[in-house]
């Protein structure tokens, strides 16, 4: 790929945004599988309608998905320093990465509020 000035905003590249939209919709994914299989595995009903009952769940529930999107944030923004490094479109995956980080953090604040009524 030719070389380009980040100054020059054109960073029109619909392969890199399909790959990095694949990649952020895999993570959401796994998150989403590991919520239902924590769901799913819960030991007993809960009296209070809460999904899970036991603490260990609980903590599941909070840090698990928060963790794997956390990963997947920083696995984003290590593809955009590898992009930056070839003079690839690197801000698309750098936008995937702070999405990512963004979504990690508002799912911790929430499960974590929500675990803790």
């Amino acid at each position: 790929m030719m070389y380009r000035r980040d100054t020059e905003k054109s960073w029109h590249d619909p392969r890199a945004y399909r790959r990095a939209a694949g990649y952020v919709a895999v993570i959401v994914l796994a998150c989403a599988a590991a919520v239902a299989v924590i769901v799913a595995t819960a030991q007993r009903p809960c009296a209070d309608g809460a999904w899970v009952c036991e603490t260990r769940d609980r903590y599941l529930l909070i840090f698990l998905p928060a963790g794997l999107l956390l990963l997947g944030g920083f696995g984003a923004l290590g593809w955009t320093y590898r992009a930056w490094r070839t003079g690839g479109t690197w801000p698309i995956w750098q936008g995937a990465g702070w999405f990512l980080l963004t979504v990690a953090l508002a799912y911790g604040a929430i499960a974590g509020g929500l675990s803790g009524r």
